[in-house]
């Protein structure tokens, strides 16, 4: 049975498509539409067409299991252009979301109507590629260029009521939407010539009155766009658009789409949409499994990291109270977790009430005992084995029965945390990222006694405060620092053999990370896990921390900074490693870039393996989204493993072994990783 179909009201025909969950545009929906395109032509009787879809949305998108296979006839360029050429008015009624070719369709269609809660959008630029389908050249002749240029470029999506405001859609509906938008095509039935998108130049000719569009708008975006190849494909489709008649404007675009399709840019962008869903899948759990119902979390710490946990729960309406110590700490925190919502507030983000609403939510307190009505209790204090499992000793005295117990470290190991209480079953970890009201990665630390529906209440919880969530298992630094460490490790070695911290951070940016080792110790604290002893002096980080150069937060680490925190190299820092460097008898040489990227990014890929080998992660997917997520990984490389993948493994493990004098002694190659290399097989599949 098709999922479209089609009924009269009075010379209206009503074309609907029926496919759930999301319309997506599939084959099936595709031949449907053309064939009640050609229905309307054929039938004197009607007039008009309106497009509708039934449940929560309109066409938003491609259908996604249709990926990476042939495309079946008749393609979505032909579907729109079917569309668009009906002698009938075709009104496209919108409601939930318009997304990639469901815009498309809505553009090919001669007017659009929309309720205000529609968003509409080309979210194609995330996968790597552009619209298709003509978008590039309907939706800044509908829009107009400059907004034509933030959609396709950004992938975020507008409201119905800016796209009314812009033009792209014609009328609002309030009320219901099939009745309003088979009236107004009862309006515009005998409008001719009747409008089509792609014949219209009036916002085109506001653009060639403005030869400098581009260039500022590439100018102003060129820090976002670094790195990637889709958002320029983007703006030169626009361009193409403003430059050239339609017709060709087309070809342009379906040449720019075919060359991004065959690069490894929109694969990986594409495969890492898939990883990111299945993360969400936990393995070897009973099908059964319910979660626990959390109406009430308790945090323990004001700092940094225990406000910004709290803000996550508050912004999803979720009741905490909040425990420090002292006071003023407590005064500190919630002043900090006030004054980031109004910052947030002044962007526009939200409102004045929503501010009050989500701090209303909050409950100070300077007592334990006060998180004994919580469903989830998240510790964050300081990341010392004995204080946390002291804290756990006490938790397990005050939680109701049932509670969850989560300890929000970084390296530890989880059921050690558990083996302090008398629920194991009870505890695991949840490992945010700094600063943990915006960053979305949430590893879930699964320990060998933790409860599947403490796991499955944890990962449901992790969608409710809008995290992407990962599961790991218990080993030092679980999955993302676990990785970190060779490479810390390794480029404050290269720093004693002759590379300066510029040079590998400047490989590390080339290589598309936002910063690389150095500027992040800056960023985040060169004295994070620091002994706080002055006068123990081992290594190059005893010695900055031993003069105060802490990073950003006193104007001196790896780099000095003038007061706008710019940095620049440091005089001091050569000194000390050069101090370092006579100590270790080492004579500096010439560093490659390549060496760099062999010692620092090959060994993250090799302890991924070996994370892999440890059933310590689900699958090298999941390695991939903590890295795009916690660490900022170059989304268009897809993340290490399947970077590695890319790159070919055989590759990998030459360079490892060509590094293998220079890594240590207890440096070992991953037997996942030297096996699949040897029979050809990838780890990312």
């Amino acid at each position: 049975m098709s999922p479209i179909s089609t009924r009269r009201h009075g010379d209206v025909l009503i074309v609907t498509s029926n496919n759930p969950p999301v319309n997506a545009l599939g084959h099936a929906v595709r031949e449907g539409l053309v064939a009640a395109i050609d229905q309307a032509d054929a039938d004197e009787a009607v007039k008009a067409v309106v497009i509708i879809c039934a449940g929560n949305t309109f066409f938003a998108g491609a259908d996604i299991t249709e990926f990476g296979k042939a495309m079946q006839m008749p393609m979505l360029p032909m579907v729109v252009d079917r569309i668009e050429a009906c002698t009938k008015p075709v009104v496209a009624a919108i409601h939930g979301t318009a997304f990639g070719g469901g815009l498309e369709v809505a553009l090919a269609s001669h007017y659009r109507v929309a309720v205000p809660s529609a968003k509409l959008g080309v979210p194609e630029v995330k996968l790597g590629l552009l619209p298709g389908a003509g978008g590039t050249q309907r939706l800044p002749r509908a829009a107009g260029v400059q907004k034509a240029l933030e959609m396709a470029t950004s992938g975020s999506p507008i409201g119905a009521k800016e796209a009314y405001e812009v033009g792209l859609v014609d009328r609002l509906i309030e009320g219901d939407l099939e009745q309003h938008a088979v009236a107004f095509a009862e309006e515009v039935r005998d409008v001719r010539p009747i409008p089509k998108t792609s014949e219209r130049d009036d916002r085109i000719d506001e653009a060639r009155a403005n030869p400098g569009l581009f260039d500022e708008f590439r100018k102003a975006q060129a820090r976002k766009f670094r790195g990637f190849d889709a958002p320029e494909a983007n703006i030169k489709a626009i361009e193409a658009a403003v430059a050239k008649p339609y017709a060709e404007g087309v070809q342009t675009e379906r040449q720019l789409f075919m060359q991004l399709m065959s690069g490894t840019q929109a694969k990986a962008q594409q495969y890492f949409f898939f990883a990111e869903r299945k993360a969400a899948k936990i393995d070897g759990l009973p099908e059964e499994t319910r979660a626990r119902d959390i109406r009430k979390v308790g945090v323990i710490g004001a700092g940094t990291m225990g406000g910004g946990i709290s803000m996550n729960f508050l912004s999803a309406g979720i009741p905490v109270t909040i425990v420090e110590q002292q006071q003023e700490a407590l005064d500190r925190g919630t002043g900090v977790m006030r004054k980031n919502y109004e910052a947030t507030a002044a962007k526009g983000r939200m409102s004045a009430e929503q501010v009050d609403q989500a701090m209303g939510l909050l409950t100070p307190s300077l007592s334990l005992d006060d998180l004994s009505d919580c469903d989830l209790i998240i510790e964050a204090v300081f990341e010392n084995m004995d204080v946390k499992k002291e804290v756990f000793g006490k938790l397990d005295r005050i939680a109701k029965p049932g509670a969850i117990l989560a300890s929000n470290t970084s390296y530890l190991n989880v059921d050690e945390i558990a083996a302090s209480t008398s629920r194991p079953q009870d505890v695991l970890g949840l490992h945010f990222f700094s600063p943990a009201n915006i960053m979305k990665l949430l590893e879930i630390v699964r320990g060998a006694n933790t409860a599947p529906d403490v796991l499955v209440t944890a990962m449901g919880l992790a969608k409710k405060i809008r995290k992407v969530a990962v599961v790991a298992g218990v080993c030092y630094g679980f999955i993302g620092n676990r990785m970190l460490i060779p490479r810390q490790t390794q480029a404050m070695q290269l720093l004693l053999e002759g590379a300066t911290p510029e040079q590998i951070d400047r490989v590390h940016v080339e290589f598309g990370m936002p910063m690389g080792p150095f500027q992040m110790a800056d960023l985040a604290g060169v004295d994070i896990g620091w002994h706080r002893d002055p006068n123990r002096i081992e290594n190059i980080r005893d010695a900055l921390c031993a003069i105060d150069r802490w990073g950003q937060k006193k104007g001196a680490g790896f780099y000095d900074y003038d007061d706008r925190r710019r940095p620049s190299p440091s005089p001091k820092v050569q000194e000390i490693i050069d101090g370092f460097r006579a100590n270790a008898g080492v004579t500096a040489r010439e560093i490659s870039d390549q060496e760099i990227v062999e010692r620092t990014l090959y060994t993250m890929v090799n302890e991924g393996a070996k994370i892999l080998e440890e059933g310590m992660a689900q699958r090298a997917s999941d390695i991939d989204v903590v890295w795009v997520y916690g660490y900022g990984w170059p989304v268009y490389r897809g993340g290490p493993m399947f970077w590695a993948d890319t790159e070919g493994l055989p590759k990998i493990v030459e360079g490892l072994k060509r590094q293998q004098p220079r890594l240590g002694s207890d440096f070992t190659i991953s037997e996942l990783l030297a096996g699949k290399a040897e029979a050809g097989e990838k780890l990312a599949r």
